[in-house]
Formats: structure tokens, C-alpha cells, sequence
């Protein structure tokens, strides 16, 4: 791992009026297609990532400045047709679809939007060319679907995640536990997650404040130094 100091000017801005949400490099074409609503080139949007990398929390923020109505993968696929119609005429949020996404409900919900002038933003981990499609058609009208992509964190990116979790957690760390955090672990929303987690976890198992020798003692027992 890279030894050299890494920079920790964080720059937090509002997502319109919702909780703090940093836009960086690998989010910030997300942030830009949520903003550019009604004009994108279909009245659907794709936003794809990883576990952690903030899609509801974007999606809830298009949700509620748009009065969008949320439902999960799992209802679409019990939705019957009415149902689908009067989804089919104002903003919806569609979050956590993927590879078993329900056909013949989301080809129905997609004909019935573009006939009745709604919009549909869906949230999975996977891009629809790495779902399980059968639906020649639904695999056809996918493919004008815009698809915004949110990557894994840059530095910058990764430690605004790390001292926002830490936050959440309501966590005091200083600016050396995050350097030594920042040099040692892997670029992922997961790592984080998990290490704050488990961080936290220790802390309060040991009733030790999180110091660095705390901090080396998880990651020696990870097998991450």
C-alpha cells in the first residue's frame, strides 16, 4: 500500500434538501442524469452500482422532489394491470430490480409509460445486459434505456464515505485514524461499510475509544496488514 500523505479536503453539498451527499468523480454523471429530469432520451433511467454507493439515496431524492411514487422489484411483479396503469402516468421509483426482474409486468409498465407520458427511474447492481431476459421485446425497449453508472470510490470519494459513516454512527475519529485507514484499505463502499461496522463493533466490545492501535488490531485479525 501507498505510504504518501493523501488529501482529506472533503467538500460536502446538499442533494436539494436531503441529507448530505457528496458528488465526486465517481457519481457525479449519476447526479447529473437525476438533475436533467424530464430530458432524458427515454422516459426511463437506469442507475446502476454497487451495494452502498448511494443509489437510494438518490433515488429518494428524485423521489421526493418529483413526488414519485417507490416500489420495490418484488411488488412490480404482483402489481396487477390497473395498478400498473395508474403507476404508468407520473413519476415512479423502481428500486432494487436485477436479473429476475418480472418480464411481462415491466414490458406492460413500459408500454403503458410511454403511451400515458410517465417516467420511471430503476435502481439495481446490474446494468439489463446482465439480466436474465426472455422477452425479445422487453430486451428491445431496455436497450433505449438510459443507464447512469455510479463506480467504485476515487480517494476523495472514499474517505467522505468513511468519515460519513462514521457519522451516522455518531463516531469521533481524527484526521490520523482516517490516513491510516485510507492507505491500507481497498477501494469499495463494502470495505468501508464493513469496517466501520466492525470497528464500532470493537469499540464497544472492548470499551476502547477507536484509536490506531484499535484500528491495527481489526485489520491485523482481517488479515490487512
Amino acid at each position: 500500500m501507498k505510504s504518501e500523505q493523501l488529501p482529506l479536503d472533503l467538500a460536502w453539498r446538499a442533494a436539494h434538501g436531503r441529507d448530505d451527499f457528496l458528488v465526486a468523480g465517481p457519481n457525479k454523471e449519476a447526479v447529473a442524469w437525476i438533475d436533467r429530469w424530464p430530458d432524458w432520451p427515454s422516459q426511463f433511467l437506469l442507475l446502476t452500482g454497487p451495494d452502498g454507493c448511494g443509489k437510494t439515496h438518490l433515488s429518494h431524492v428524485w423521489m421526493e422532489r418529483n413526488k414519485a411514487a417507490l416500489i420495490t422489484a418484488d411488488e412490480l411483479a404482483m402489481l396487477p394491470m390497473d395498478t400498473l396503469s395508474n403507476f404508468a402516468r407520473a413519476p415512479l421509483v423502481i428500486e432494487n430490480i436485477g436479473p429476475d426482474v418480472p418480464e411481462e409486468n415491466l414490458f406492460h409498465l413500459y408500454n403503458l409509460v410511454k403511451e400515458k407520458g410517465g417516467s420511471v427511474l430503476m435502481t439495481s447492481r446490474y446494468n439489463y445486459s446482465e439480466w436474465t431476459l426472455t422477452l425479445p421485446d422487453l430486451k428491445s425497449r431496455l436497450g433505449t434505456v438510459q443507464i447512469a453508472r455510479i463506480e467504485e470510490p476515487d480517494d476523495e470519494l472514499f474517505a467522505s464515505v468513511l468519515v460519513k459513516l462514521f457519522a451516522d454512527r455518531q463516531l469521533q475519529v481524527t484526521p490520523d485514524i482516517l490516513q491510516y485507514l485510507m492507505v491500507r484499505l481497498e477501494r469499495s463502499f463494502g470495505q468501508a461499510r464493513h469496517v466501520v461496522s466492525a470497528l464500532d463493533d470493537l469499540s464497544l466490545a472492548h470499551k476502547r475509544r477507536i484509536t490506531i492501535p484499535l484500528v491495527r488490531d481489526l485489520l491485523e485479525k482481517e488479515g490487512q496488514l
